[in-house]
């Protein structure tokens, strides 16, 4: 599979590289674009302080710019966090997407949201506060609404961004068992 692969708030830190060498060992093409230019961030504050003076429009614009010269290929769309988001945002919108992997976020679906059984697959902490459970059950009656065929996947007791294992949040057992998930999902979508 072709992946692009978002990085969260904290921007393009080792363990998106890592998690990228994961998915290309499996025998797929990862790109992990740097939309912060570079920066990385050791708080989450730090880095949504960033990204909010770059603004969500031009955040958006960078990760469409990114996806463009290999969009033709079906990419599935990633991210982790805040790329989740904007890895939601641009599977949503693309017609050849061949999946979407939701690691530890989400975002809005728009109303007008429409796709054709994109398979869609979610891993999120429980509870994460970034993530309640309200939230994430609209979120998912929304996709589903639109057209997704979504799983979602709970680790209780991980935090937030759980298989960076550079950050306090890091779980081990839970972020294999994701890992061991997410490269089933993948092979499923060869077919």
């Amino acid at each position: 599979m072709n992946i692009m692969l978002f990085p969260s708030a904290y921007g393009l830190r080792p363990a998106v590289t890592s998690a990228a060498e994961l998915l290309e060992a499996a025998g797929h093409t990862v790109w992990t674009p740097d939309l912060f230019e570079g920066r990385t961030f050791e708080t989450v504050e730090e880095g949504m302080e960033f990204k909010d003076a770059i603004g969500q429009d031009e955040l958006l614009k960078r990760a469409v710019l990114a996806a463009a010269p290999h969009s033709e290929r079906g990419l599935v769309y990633a991210g982790f966090s805040m790329g989740a988001a904007l890895a939601q945002n641009l599977a949503l919108g693309d017609d050849r997407a061949r999946g979407l992997l939701l690691l530890h976020g989400t975002s809005d679906i728009a109303e007008n949201a429409s796709v054709d059984a994109l398979p869609v697959q979610l891993h999120v902490a429980d509870p994460d506060p970034f993530e309640p459970h309200d939230w994430l059950t609209a979120w998912y009656l929304g996709m589903g609404r639109a057209g997704a065929d979504v799983e979602v996947y709970r680790y209780p007791g991980a935090g937030h961004l759980y298989t960076d294992s550079g950050l306090p949040d890091y779980d081990e057992e839970a972020a294999g068992a994701t890992w061991r998930v997410v490269l089933g999902f993948l092979e499923s979508l060869e077919g």
